[in-house]
Order: C-alpha cells, then sequence, then structure tokens
C-alpha cells in the first residue's frame, strides 16, 4: 500500500511540474525576436520531406528520443561521444538529424532570427510538420526551450522503452515523466507510419519460446510475411514498415492492425492482449477524432518533459555543438 501511494505522489508532483512547464513555455514564444520562425521551419521540413518520406518517421522518432533522455532539450543532437552513440539510438536514421540541420539554417539565414531560436524547439516544430504532412492533426507548439550542453551515453541506459517491455513497464516508465497510460497508447500510434529493424522482432517469429517458435498473439499470416520479409540470414539492419496497411500516412491504422494480431513488437501487441489497454486501442480503432485528440494531448505532454527555459542551458548556434 505504501508502495502504490509512494507512486501516487510521485506521478502527482510529476503533473504539478509539467504544468508549472508549460506556463514558461507558449506557442507565441518567438513572437517579437522572430516572428516568421514557424513558417520558415515548415517550408525547411516539407522540402526534407519531399526528398525522402523517411523525414517523417525519422524527425517523430528523434524527438521521443530526445525527450525521453535528459527532457526535451536537443541533447540527443550533440556530437559523439553522447546520447546517439547508445546501442538504443544507433538506429535512428540521419534523415531526422539532418530535418533540424536544415531548418536550422533556414532560420539563421534571417539575421532577425539568428541565434535566437533553440534547436530544441526547432524539433519540436519539425515534429508538428512531419505529422501534419503525413496527413496527420495540426496542432499548436508550445515553445521557449533551451537546449541542453550534456550529452551521455550512459544517460541513456534504461530510459527508453523496450520492443518487448509489457504494460507495466511501459506505464512506469511514461509514468515517470508525468504521461498516463492513454498517453502512451496514443504516443505509441505514431508507430502508424513507423519502421523497424528485423533484429528487433526476430524472435517473435523465430524462436518465441522452446514450445512455439512464433509468438502466439502474432496474426499467424502476418507472422509468415515477417518472415519473406526477414529472412534468417538478412541483415539485421533492414528495416520494414510498422503499419503494413497504410505506412505512408498517419492515421489509426496502428490500433485496427493491433485487433488483427498485427502489432509488430510485443510491445504494440501488448496494448490490445493486456485486457487494462484493450479498450483505449479499440476506442482509438474505432473513432480516429478520439486518437488525433489523444495523440495532440500527449505529444504536447512530451514537449513539456524536463524543458530548460529562462536562462538555464543556451541556445546552440550549431546543433551538433555546445557553444
Amino acid at each position: 500500500m505504501k508502495k502504490q501511494s509512494s507512486f501516487a505522489i510521485t506521478a502527482l508532483l510529476l503533473i504539478l511540474l509539467n504544468s508549472s512547464v508549460s506556463a514558461q513555455l507558449r506557442a507565441n514564444f518567438y513572437r517579437n525576436s522572430c516572428p516568421n520562425v514557424e513558417t520558415v521551419v515548415r517550408n525547411a521540413v516539407r522540402q526534407k520531406f519531399q526528398q525522402t518520406f523517411v523525414t517523417a518517421p525519422a524527425t517523430l522518432r528523434l524527438f521521443f528520443h530526445d525527450c525521453f533522455v535528459r527532457g526535451c532539450d536537443a541533447s540527443i543532437l550533440l556530437a559523439s561521444p553522447s546520447e546517439k552513440n547508445h546501442p538504443d539510438d544507433v538506429s535512428l536514421a540521419g534523415d531526422g538529424f539532418d530535418t533540424v540541420v536544415k531548418a536550422k539554417q533556414a532560420v539563421d539565414r534571417d539575421p532577425n532570427c539568428r541565434n535566437k531560436v533553440s534547436c530544441a524547439d526547432i524539433l519540436a516544430l519539425a515534429t508538428r510538420d512531419v505529422v501534419v504532412l503525413t496527413g496527420g492533426p495540426n496542432y499548436p507548439v508550445e515553445l521557449g526551450r533551451r537546449d541542453g550542453r550534456l550529452s551521455t551515453v550512459a544517460s541513456v541506459q534504461h530510459s527508453l522503452p523496450q520492443p518487448g517491455f509489457n504494460l507495466n513497464q511501459l506505464n512506469t516508465m511514461f509514468a515517470r515523466h508525468g504521461l498516463s497510460q492513454t498517453d502512451m497508447i496514443a504516443l505509441s500510434g505514431a508507430h502508424t507510419i513507423g519502421f523497424a529493424h528485423c533484429g528487433k522482432f526476430s524472435k517473435r517469429i523465430y524462436n518465441f519460446s522452446p514450445k512455439r517458435t512464433i509468438d502466439p498473439t502474432l496474426n499467424i499470416r502476418y507472422a509468415l510475411q515477417l518472415r519473406q520479409m526477414c529472412p534468417i540470414e538478412i541483415d539485421p539492419r533492414i528495416a520494414i514498415n510498422m503499419d503494413p496497411t497504410s505506412p505512408n500516412t498517419f492515421d489509426n491504422a496502428y490500433f485496427k492492425n493491433l485487433q488483427k494480431g498485427m502489432g509488430l513488437f510485443s510491445s504494440d501487441q501488448v496494448l490490445f492482449s493486456d485486457q487494462r489497454s484493450r479498450s483505449t486501442v479499440n476506442s482509438f480503432a474505432s473513432s480516429e477524432v478520439a486518437f488525433r485528440q489523444a495523440f495532440v494531448s500527449a505529444i504536447t505532454k512530451l514537449g513539456r518533459v524536463g524543458v530548460k527555459t529562462g536562462n538555464a542551458g543556451e541556445i546552440r548556434r550549431d546543433c551538433s555543438r555546445v557553444n
């Protein structure tokens, strides 16, 4: 009982902290210093997206990985040795980093904006823009983050959800950042435009357990399709779409796939197989509007995690190194 109440107190403190942070962040933060920042970033992101679709999932994943380690402070962007050298981050696609670099260059070409907009804010804006470009919801982005000066490989350890996590593990990790189970499920819906490397789920289709080669929660037809796309001897770095039905569209198909046993990771499928989260999956599967509203709420809360504001941190001139 004591453990439950201390967990509840911690969650309450995180909610209060989030509320105070949201008061410091605001959508019109650059209204006087760089009023066109959103248009400039949006145009740069659109140009990058037109070159390669990978821009979208790569940028979205980069934002999530940044926020879950040291908060949303662009520490993931710092040059090696840093967070991005940890095994959980080495698979982050270069197109996500390049999106921020291109957007930062575009912003700094305006003499009025040069060195006034943080890399952390540019990443938050670019994330919203790729969601919109793939058909997802448009939403106001709270701004005013400052860039962190520290990034270590060690800080990533045990900080990011793993493909084999169960519901308790997912909820515990997200709750650390003031995010609820509903927030976690909504953010998991971003996998609708995601891709994953064969090595991250091969156990589910080849050697799940001594008695079962294939995970019983996995749709058998889908499992056999995955075997064709990821043969045993294939390079484990080969990537496939996480949403086999509409991989280039930000929609609620991810949740409809979970209902059919077509979640790529165990941590995806558990959202439906565990009774405690199934009703939320069903709600998002039946209502695109419900999913979109929950996603906007969750990603806004995610964007407040551990932010540096005021005089903390800095505004990096180059996103890959401290000033």
